[in-house]
């Protein structure tokens, strides 16, 4: 499999030039394939055959080992979720917040990342303590004098706002010399570009399939480190999170499969460790190194007072300043350019994956 396969196998490239990743990507047909064999196979034959619960367990563990391998991480270490806003959620209950403990994130955070906390403030009366930014980075001094009381910090690998990568790594380590854990909305992040986590050396990671890793919608996971895993006190509970059911005492998994509460469909997940291990098969080297090449090509056509995404390639993500980014979006769809606005900065955002071509931003910049 190479770029040029890739881009063949995707349907939805052949009646738009797509350039919307960063929100949602369209699949390949090998991944749509994948889920619909599976589909046959567990509705028409499992349940008189192998079982559909030991089937299903199976399968759950064969995308736990999957995603995993892709992440650089043990499987003990995955929950398989539905996505970055259901991941979040599911830490946020399970995290014995007090009344006066201090949550840090950054101003440059998703809905995602922001809505759990804010409730948890109304519930727990926690105080959010927001870290102001600049031209999407963050001031590592401000990030010590932010962390020095905090329970938690909450922040993005990739920005969604301006495509820069934090220094996860670097935060990592300050929010933990202060005495706090690390969670990592980094969504934006796997699918386009290698990413090993435990070179973050967070505690906590969530993302979803459904961008750059060219999965369906309702896969997401959710890491915990070994470490961390007993900081958490789940509030759900049901047979997929204990070792053994039982109608009086039960036994949680050792691992970040205790957040897993019950019969949930396999399908997004086998789409999921499909499309991980087609872009393995491409290279997430190759995946990079075209993105790279691509928005480099994009942000010539964009002159520096336009530009909010850093001129040096950091991400597919590029982000530019128009005139009304609304009405912009529209005409360029009108022209079958697909691209985005955005809330805040006010600006048009456009996703370049490995699928893309020059023609496609070309066509982008024609229409800009």
């Amino acid at each position: 499999m190479n770029p040029e396969q890739l881009r063949a196998d995707i349907p939805a490239l052949d009646r738009a030039v797509y350039l919307n990743t960063g929100a949602s990507s369209p699949s390949p047909r090998r991944v749509v394939e994948a889920m619909t064999a599976f589909a046959e196979y567990f509705e028409y034959e499992v349940p008189a055959g192998d079982g559909v619960y030991e089937v299903g367990w199976e399968t759950y563990e064969a995308a736990r080992e999957t995603i995993a391998n892709f992440l650089g991480v043990d499987p003990e270490g995955i929950a398989l979720t539905k996505s970055t806003a259901d991941g979040m959620n599911l830490l946020a209950a399970a995290m014995d917040f007090q009344p006066g403990d201090v949550l840090v994130r950054t101003d440059l955070e998703h809905p995602a990342g922001i809505l759990p906390w804010n409730r948890l403030a109304d519930l727990d009366d926690i105080e959010v303590r927001v870290l102001e930014t600049e031209n999407g980075r963050v001031d590592l001094d401000s990030v010590a004098a932010a962390a020095e009381d905090a329970r938690l910090f909450a922040l993005s690998s990739l920005t969604w706002t301006h495509g820069t990568r934090l220094p996860i790594g670097e935060i990592s380590d300050i929010a933990h010399d202060a005495g706090a854990q690390v969670l990592v909305d980094a969504v934006q992040s796997p699918g386009q570009y290698p990413v090993d986590l435990t070179q973050w050396g967070a505690d906590f990671v969530v993302g979803a399939g459904h961008k750059w890793l060219l999965g369906p919608w309702g896969s997401g996971f959710t890491y915990v480190d070994s470490d961390a895993i007993d900081t958490l006190e789940p509030r759900r509970i049901g047979y997929r999170s204990v070792e053994e059911p039982s109608d009086r005492d039960y036994t949680y998994h050792e691992g970040a499969s205790r957040f897993e509460v019950g019969t949930a469909s396999p399908l997004p997940h086998v789409g999921l460790a499909e499309a991980m291990d087609l872009l393995e098969e491409i290279g997430m080297d190759t995946v990079e190194s075209r993105i790279e090449r691509l928005t480099d090509r994009l942000k010539d056509g964009i002159d520096d007072e336009r530009l909010l995404s850093p001129r040096e390639y950091e991400s597919g993500l590029v982000t530019f300043r128009v005139d009304d980014p609304e009405s912009t979006v529209e005409r360029l769809r009108e022209r079958d350019v697909i691209v985005r606005s955005l809330p805040y900065p006010k600006a048009v955002r456009a996703s370049v994956h490995a699928f893309n071509t020059a023609e496609d931003v070309d066509a982008l910049l024609d229409g800009l």
